[in-house]
């Protein structure tokens, strides 16, 4: 399961990656969360919680970076990643080399209160 979500006041962008991961999943809950990057404005953060990764797909890769594009695009700032244990890594540095013409801030945290002080919250 994959969702997305905001905190307007906060200018953040929640991703959270759920057990096993698939594209169409993914490419629903990106055409979801399109519109919400509207509502942040440029300098927005985002939150990506990998934490309750069991899997993912290999043909979600092509859909995270097309994710991380469109976040470029819509001027992200900082880029904040949840990632408990390093077998659920897929791979999101590698990812951000192609996918990203100026590398944002990014940040990879072992848990959420760890993401929660990297982002200030």
């Amino acid at each position: 399961m994959f969702l997305a979500t905001i905190n307007k006041p906060k200018r953040l962008l929640l991703l959270s990656y759920i057990g096993n991961v698939i594209a169409p999943e993914l490419e629903q809950g990106l055409a979801e969360g399109v519109p919400l990057l509207d509502d942040l404005g440029s300098g927005f953060r985002v939150l990506a919680d990998f934490s309750q990764l069991d899997s993912m797909g290999v043909n979600c890769a092509p859909l995270i970076g097309k994710l991380m594009e469109l976040a470029e695009s819509k001027g992200v700032s900082l880029i904040v990643r949840v990632i408990p244990h390093p077998r659920k890594d897929i791979g999101l540095n590698i990812l951000s080399l192609f996918h990203y013409r100026q590398q944002p801030q990014t940040v990879t945290c072992e848990s959420m209160a760890e993401a929660a002080r990297a982002l200030g919250i």
